[in-house]
């Protein structure tokens, strides 16, 4: 008899096809959260769990209550803060993410967002669809050069190390990187130099959040670090909106702390449309599209529906997340 697993998304026809050749399915209609009582109700005899981080259920001890047969949470995203691992390791429940196959296409948007900021792209952009373009380019239009620039990211992991090469290999950009750890392939490749967090606050033109969200990171950036940053820097948030104080980062703006900020993560999400970055000129804001084209999403969830395939034929998933690693379905190795 197949292993039963529901679907929280809507997949490609080529991901539906192989869950259904080895699994009994129940798929999700829409993208739309259906509600607590009706999810619950779908994962009541699953064995396994196909979901995304942005789907709004912890996967802890109240999804176990409602999903006792559950031995198995795939998610299709690299990030995995919707994991209470303490509670996934109590009930031996495995959790597996999506590393590697988006890193380039983030690592892209990491870069559009920079360029975007620096020449005011967005604003420009409104600019002249609101007939404001009435004479020739002067000052007041100007913007800054990427070009040579220093770029500081916090944060060198596999997406980290795709910007340094875009940043230094494309634009002759200095990189400097905070991490948990040295990178010493980063450093000899692409000429990354490690620094404290304050130094690379204080150093970079711009500077690139590309963190996972844990405690420690949880408002990483506040008011203090975005005091060391310059008054012509950019902050860039690619990571979770939760990294940085938001209230602090708003009060930064409006007084001039920092020049600009590139925004495609928020600590509420959709933002709310009181939200003070919304009438900022000096933001570019987008919907967490990170990893959104249409091919690194085929890839992610085929990837997602594979490490679930696997868990659930007993077998070591291959993307296990690393404070789960050893375990397999209900036991560890």
């Amino acid at each position: 008899m197949k292993p039963k697993v529901y679907v929280t998304r809507t997949v490609s026809p080529e991901v539906r096809e192989y869950l259904q050749e080895h699994c009994d399915c129940k798929f999700a209609e829409s993208n739309d959260w259906p509600g607590k009582e009706r999810f619950f109700a779908s994962v009541a005899d699953a064995e396994g769990l196909l979901t995304a981080g942005s789907t709004p259920i912890r996967i802890s001890d109240e999804l176990f209550d409602h999903a006792p047969r559950l031995r198995i949470v795939s998610n299709i995203a690299v990030g995995y803060d919707n994991f209470d691992v303490e509670a996934m390791k109590r009930r031996g429940v495995m959790g597996t993410h999506t590393p590697g196959v988006l890193d380039d296409t983030v690592a892209d948007l990491a870069m559009a967002l920079i360029l975007a900021a620096a020449r005011r792209v967005a604003e420009l952009d409104r600019l002249v669809r609101r007939g404001g373009w009435v004479k020739g380019i002067d000052k007041e239009l100007f913007g800054l050069d990427v070009h040579h620039a220093t770029l500081g990211i916090i944060g060198m992991g596999r997406i980290g190390e795709a910007v340094a090469k875009r940043a230094r290999l494309g634009f002759d950009m200095e990189v400097l990187y905070f991490n948990r750890s040295r990178k010493p392939e980063a450093e000899a490749r692409y000429g990354a130099v490690y620094a404290s967090l304050d130094e690379l606050l204080a150093r970079s033109d711009f500077v690139v959040i590309l963190t996972p969200l844990t405690p420690e990171t949880t408002k990483l950036i506040g008011r203090e670090q975005l005091a060391r940053m310059k008054p012509t820097a950019f902050l860039v948030n690619v990571s979770r909106g939760p990294v940085v104080d938001e209230a602090a980062l708003i009060e930064a703006l409006r007084s001039g702390t920092i020049r600009g900020a590139a925004l495609d993560v928020y600590e509420k999400e959709p933002v709310d449309p009181d939200n003070p970055l919304l009438a900022m000129d000096n933001v570019v804001l987008l919907p967490h599209i990170g990893s959104a084209t249409a091919k690194t999403r085929r890839d992610m969830a085929m990837l997602a529906a594979r490490n679930l395939v696997a868990g659930l034929k007993g077998e070591t998933p291959p993307n296990l997340v690393p404070e789960l690693k050893g375990m397999v379905p209900g036991r560890l190795i």
